[in-house]
């Protein structure tokens, strides 16, 4: 059964203010008489209809929200400014047989985003050029070089995908060759855009709100639909079949989980509907890769995030930036697996660079104390591919933004990650427009930026001041919890039914819940570091758990010692499917002693 929130529940839930990964663990508000009529109106599992009211969904929302239709949640894509210039450039183009180019970020959503565009346009018949930057040799968004190359090679308009809405110097550049350009974007703007036919970004100032959470797979996504309607109407498929641009949702899906974007509204439909086109197996290259990770049950967001997507990225990390784009744009199965093979080394290798460089920037940043606001840490050395996955790691555990930057000869490659309270990507264009950065942007949780190493400590005091006016006192771990169960409660059917209110991510976080007064029967140490755990609890269930590269952290050491000592664990309940079967297991989180550890006596 659940535990009831009372009218005024203790602020420490289950007595827990420092927890062994220290956290305080809160309990979700909610509305029990709104739990009470989900639960009776809808049927539902009284956990399920707490998670759904803890997240503010309506009794008369719930069927809209266990079962997400993109038709509904569609905008029209002309709701965009400059969608409709966009769409009849292209057009335009693809009809009069002029060269498109496309011009992607390194990142997944940039190859997300370059093989939606490679895929359409070769079924339209215009098969594009493409280009994906190095991140070494030309850094972040469009570069005059390349742009020049492409130029030569015959290109007459440049699409410009997850970059160029502050490329000012490039795409004045751009301009100058007689390119026409066309920004698909979804990163912070400036009252001020860049030089270029259509600008496309959710972003814009002056854009009226309501899709500044979308990824720019999702803006491209839209582009697709307007280029699409207006090939319709200039009788382009009178002799050819029009594209199915379902089958494309497999890569929106994609880029979206793994941009971090929050899973929220039409990115919430997208990729619930990619997730069943991903099912089908049809992209070559997504097939590849997802044997290359050893998934061989049904893909989920979580999937995508932590297998898949962290493979795509390691070729714009540390190897050749393209072959994601390459890969997610093939249709030959043979380059696929070589391309799915070559990432999965690259991604091997990107883990050993990012332990060295974590290991160095943790015990800077711990030599430096914590009391700053914002922590930055540089180094000469570092490796530019991996600083953006350090500063995530590093902000996991100190609970703060974090700027990690790569130094080479006297130029700085960083990268930052935030907390929910600080907009980090707004910091980062505010400081590029003081002078103290080269280049820089980003969005709301993550940022990156060029530096000049005699500006490192301008950047930070600015940064420091910029942040510490926004936070009320230093961040507060807290780890936010729907609920507590006994493991006889957690079974196969409630896991099944929590699915259902995925897919999760950012802005539609997996129920967080406690597992109350239980024991470790059995543990050990399987794969990576990861602790697997046979739980017991006081009403005699059993339930099988695991807890993901802790083994040589605090909580993985209380798990294995099996003091028999009984804890409150918290994590999320999954089904685990194997070989044909379907059984409930705990991905535990987080642990606090049974007593409340700091905190005080359970409740």
């Amino acid at each position: 059964m659940t535990v009831a929130q009372s009218a005024e529940p203790d602020p420490a839930f289950l007595g827990v203010e420092r927890s062994i990964g220290g956290r305080f663990w809160s309990l979700r508000p909610v509305d029990e008489r709104l739990v009470r009529g989900l639960a009776q109106r809808h049927g539902l599992p009284d956990m399920v209809a707490r998670v759904l009211g803890a997240r503010g969904v309506a009794i008369e929302d719930a069927p809209a929200y266990l079962a997400p239709s993109l038709r509904a949640a569609m905008p029209d894509p002309h709701v965009l400014l400059d969608m409709a210039a966009a769409a009849d450039r292209l057009a335009a183009a693809v009809r009069a047989g002029e060269r498109i180019a496309v011009f992607g970020d390194y990142d997944v959503d940039g190859a997300t985003s370059t093989a939606l565009l490679i895929r359409y346009l070769r079924a339209v018949g215009a098969p594009p050029l493409a280009h994906i930057p190095d991140r070494r040799r030309e850094g972040y968004g469009p570069n005059v070089p390349a742009l020049e190359r492409l130029a030569r090679e015959g290109a007459a308009v440049v699409v410009t995908v997850d970059c160029g809405t502050t490329a000012f110097g490039p795409l004045d550049a751009a301009a100058g060759l007689g390119l026409d350009v066309i920004v698909l974007d979804h990163h912070a703007a400036e009252p001020r855009l860049p030089r270029a036919r259509a600008v496309v970004n959710p972003n814009r100032m002056d854009q009226t709100p309501g899709l500044g959470q979308l990824a720019a797979c999702g803006v491209t996504f839209l582009a697709l639909v307007a280029l699409n309607r207006a090939l319709r109407e200039a009788g382009h498929f009178a002799q050819r079949a029009e594209p199915d641009l379902i089958a494309l949702l497999d890569l929106v899906a994609l880029g979206t989980v793994c941009d971090v974007v929050p899973l929220t509204g039409l990115n919430r439909a997208f990729v619930t509907q990619g997730l069943k086109v991903m099912a089908r197996r049809a992209n070559p290259g997504l097939r590849a890769l997802a044997d290359a990770a050893g998934v061989a049950e049904r893909i989920d967001a979580w999937h995508l995030g932590f297998l898949i997507g962290p493979r795509i990225n390691a070729a714009g990390r540390i190897g050749q930036a393209d072959a994601g784009a390459r890969l997610l744009s093939t249709e030959d199965p043979g380059e696929a697996a070589a391309l799915a093979a070559r990432l999965d080394t690259d991604n091997t290798d990107r883990k050993a660079i990012e332990a060295e460089v974590l290991a160095d920037a943790t015990a800077r940043l711990d030599a430096a104390g914590d009391s700053r606001a914002v922590l930055l840490a540089a180094g000469e050395g570092w490796h530019p591919g991996v600083v953006g996955l350090v500063a995530g790691r590093l902000r996991e555990r100190y609970n703060r933004p974090v700027c990690i930057v790569a130094m080479d000869g006297g130029i700085g490659t960083g990268s930052g990650r935030s907390i929910p309270q600080v907009d980090l990507g707004a910091a980062v264009v505010e400081a590029r427009r003081a002078g103290l950065l080269m280049s820089g942007g980003g969005h709301r949780m993550a940022a990156g930026f060029t530096v000049a190493e005699d500006r490192l400590g301008d950047l930070e005091a600015f940064l420091e001041g910029h942040v510490a006016d926004r936070l009320d006192g230093p961040p507060v771990a807290t780890l936010a919890l729907d609920g507590a169960l006994a493991p006889g409660g957690a079974g196969v059917e409630l896991a099944a039914a929590l699915e259902r209110l995925g897919p999760y991510g950012a802005g539609n976080p997996e129920p967080m819940i406690a597992l109350r007064d239980v024991r470790v029967a059995r543990s050990d140490v399987v794969g990576e570091n990861h602790v697997r755990c046979f739980l017991t609890g006081p009403d005699g269930g059993r339930l099988s758990a695991i807890a993901f590269r802790c083994a040589e952290e605090p909580l993985g050491r209380v798990l294995l010692e099996r003091s028999g000592v009984p804890l409150h664990l918290a994590g999320v309940l999954r089904v685990n499917r194997w070989q044909g079967r379907e059984d409930p297991q705990f991905r535990i989180e987080d642990a606090a002693p049974a007593w409340g550890g700091a905190g005080g006596p359970a409740a």
